[in-house]
């Protein structure tokens, strides 16, 4: 049994490396399958808001620069695809997680029966996923969330996945930026006729490192915000399923 569950682990493990590092979409289906979870491939939707927070933070850090906007949108081009992949990863993982956490789904569904009943609970398509007005539904919610902060504080378990994902995948990609970055069209009115001229950004290497630490640094903050938000979803999610 012990050599069946580690069997088991390592093929999950494998089909998550074959979809983050080889693209490969049939993995990820596997794996929800094997996770029992695909018919609730409707539910599990991330938003793909990471690359939108790490193009903020960009412009942040070089805010005294003129090409801040370059940079940045040419970063969120350059690794949209690699930062996509595993901002699903980590919300499949995250929804599992809650999907498959009994005590929380009780503590979950004990409150939602006191506010409505049976027969209410199997006509909704979403329970407490995006709101509550119920001070108890977003103190277990406050809870939940701080105990995956403890969790994290004492494994570094998601900081570790996404460190090493990106060494992998971008830190190559930000190192060599200089050769990525589009071309602007300058104008030099001081001349006549007009000198147009290209122009790209110019980044040294210490930038450039300097940028690849804080893109980790907020991808890994949006990860685990993510996480926390997908685990919601399964909680609430395996509570309905109950009554369908």
């Amino acid at each position: 049994m012990a050599t069946e569950t580690v069997n088991l682990w390592e093929m999950y493990e494998r089909l998550k490396h074959n979809f983050l590092f080889n693209n490969d979409i049939d993995s990820i289906h596997i794996l929800l399958t094997l996770y029992d979870l695909e018919e609730n491939i409707s539910n599990i939707c991330p938003k793909y808001m990471c690359i939108k927070a790490i193009k903020k933070r960009i412009r942040s850090k070089l805010r005294k620069r003129k090409d801040k906007d370059l940079i940045a949108n040419s970063v969120g081009i350059l690794i949209l695809e690699e930062v996509d992949r595993l901002e699903l990863s980590f919300y499949i993982d995250g929804y599992k997680q809650g999907y498959y956490n009994s005590k929380w789904v009780n503590v979950l569904e004990e409150v939602a029966l006191y506010y409505y009943s049976i027969e209410e609970i199997y006509e909704k398509k979403s329970l407490f996923h995006y709101y509550s007005e119920y001070d108890d539904i977003n103190e277990i919610k406050k809870e939940i969330e701080e105990e995956i902060n403890q969790l994290e504080k004492e494994n570094k378990s998601i900081e570790k996945q996404v460190y090493d994902y990106c060494n992998k995948t971008i830190k190559n990609k930000i190192l060599s930026l200089n050769k990525y970055v589009d071309k602007q069209l300058t104008i030099d009115y001081n001349f006549y006729p007009l000198h147009i001229r290209e122009e790209g950004c110019i980044l040294t290497l210490k930038e450039m490192n300097e940028l690849y630490d804080v893109i980790v640094k907020k991808l890994t903050k949006s990860i685990i915000r993510i996480y926390k938000d997908a685990y919601w979803f399964g909680l609430n999610d395996k509570v309905l399923k109950r009554y369908i």
